[in-house]
């Protein structure tokens, strides 16, 4: 018997990928499904808590996301009062972002689900196996970044 014609479909990288960041979003939802926080909401918080006083457009950036979601998102995020836009004192033009001493809060509490679903998605691979995996995934990313619709910015030798 003909194997399913579909299968050709299922083994095409981009749909395993595409696959898998809908399982990896949605074991970072079910575990943090309390605290209502979305994947790009967190790491725009995680952002900010370690590159303070940055400015929009720097978070899209270093997150590889468009602009116009970014700025959905922030604005999500500061009229939950979890971010707040500061006028630069040497550029009254320039906002920064930072985050609410809430912000830093929820992102408390988000550290450990935030662990738990890293670990959850990595369990089907043995011990050995993970290091490998995202050592591929960074060969992968890395190979193609430049030429992505939102390439990351890149990291000085000092962040990396």
């Amino acid at each position: 018997m003909a194997a399913d014609p579909l299968d050709d479909l299922y083994e095409r990288p981009g749909f395993m990928i595409r696959r898998a960041h809908q399982i990896a979003v949605s074991v970072f939802l079910a575990e943090t499904d309390d605290l209502g926080i979305t994947t790009t909401q967190y790491g725009i918080l995680f952002m900010l808590r370690h590159r303070p006083g940055i400015d929009q457009i720097t978070v899209a950036r270093l997150l590889g996301l468009d602009r116009s979601t970014t700025g959905m998102v922030v604005r999500t995020l500061e009229e939950g009062g979890l971010v707040a836009r500061v006028v630069d004192p040497a550029d009254k033009r320039r906002r920064s972002l930072e985050l609410t001493r809430e912000g830093g809060d929820l992102l408390d509490r988000l550290a450990a689900p935030a662990e738990r679903a890293v670990a959850q998605l990595l369990a089907p691979l043995d011990p050995a196996e993970r290091p490998v995996f995202l050592a591929l995934l960074r060969k992968l990313t890395g190979a193609f970044d430049a030429t992505s619709r939102v390439p990351l910015a890149k990291r000085s030798r000092a962040e990396a």
